[in-house]
């Protein structure tokens, strides 16, 4: 269940646009990432290889669900968030708890040793992503913003970029650093000037990490993050067949280009 908390920040006013976040990856797929979606009436999902959700426009509507099962056709493994109760039909896999933070108090500045990563680090970035196990990241990944990296010796070792980016707000996401070189404040550093790369553009900066998460939660919240909403995450299977007089084809909606059919899913990674 969702539990959403006014962002007050210890005298901070209300922010404006924060209703937003409570659907953040729809919010995102349906704004700025427009272009990135696949999307069929009230649910669109991120393509292949770039992030492994689907959003909802509404998680309680039993239409945007089977909006959903037309997107991804039948017997399909997908990730969702937030959700509060799955429709019958649909085989829950897995489910966790996440929490949202946002920015109130960070302080954020150049890290002047940090240097932008872009597809041609795709390879040293899963390589790192695999030893830190700091969340979802694919191969196209990296598209959804900036990324910026430290290394050591030629080699990366920590990391930190943009993923959702919705009217008003970027996430910071995939912040890592190599156990070998942790103590000495870099997965800090990076979150600091990924979020002030974010404040010039005139977003404010938000991020997720899983609820039993706590070293990293207490970490957020000592560089000025405030927790904002606990919610269900769910992975499902999608029913076996489709639904009543659907076809499977999709339309990309930002392009409107001929319908294609949709690729597999990522499986839930």
């Amino acid at each position: 269940m969702a539990h959403p908390t006014d962002v007050r920040g210890g005298g901070v006013p209300l922010l404006p646009g924060v209703r937003a976040l409570d659907n953040a990856v729809w919010a995102a797929l349906d704004g700025p990432h427009a272009h990135l979606a696949e999307r069929y009436g009230r649910a669109a999902r991120y393509r292949p290889q770039t992030y492994a959700f689907a959003a909802l426009a509404d998680p309680a509507d039993p239409a945007a669900w089977a909006d959903l099962h037309t997107l991804v056709g039948p017997g399909t493994t997908v990730r969702v968030k937030p959700v509060e109760r799955v429709p019958d039909g649909w085989e829950v896999l897995g489910e966790g708890e996440g929490v949202q933070l946002v920015d109130t108090a960070l302080r954020a500045g150049p890290a002047p040793e940090a240097v932008r990563l872009g597809p041609d680090d795709v390879p040293e970035i899963l390589g790192l992503v695999a030893r830190t196990r700091p969340g979802p990241f694919l191969r196209r990944t990296v598209e959804l913003g900036t990324y910026l990296g430290i290394r050591h010796h030629g080699r990366l070792v920590a990391m930190a970029g943009e993923r959702l980016r919705l009217p008003g707000w970027t996430e910071i996401s995939a912040v890592c650093t190599d156990p070998g070189h942790r103590g000495r404040g870099l997965a800090t550093r990076l979150v600091r000037a990924v979020a002030a790369g974010i404040r010039d553009r005139g977003d404010t900066p938000f991020l997720h990490a899983a609820a039993g998460n706590t070293p990293a939660i207490r970490l957020y919240e000592s560089l000025g993050f405030t927790l904002r909403r606990r919610s269900r995450v769910v992975q499902v299977r999608s029913p076996g067949t489709t639904g009543a007089g659907r076809a499977l084809d999709v339309v990309t909606r930002s392009t409107g280009r001929t319908p294609i059919r949709p690729a597999a899913a990522d499986g839930g990674r």
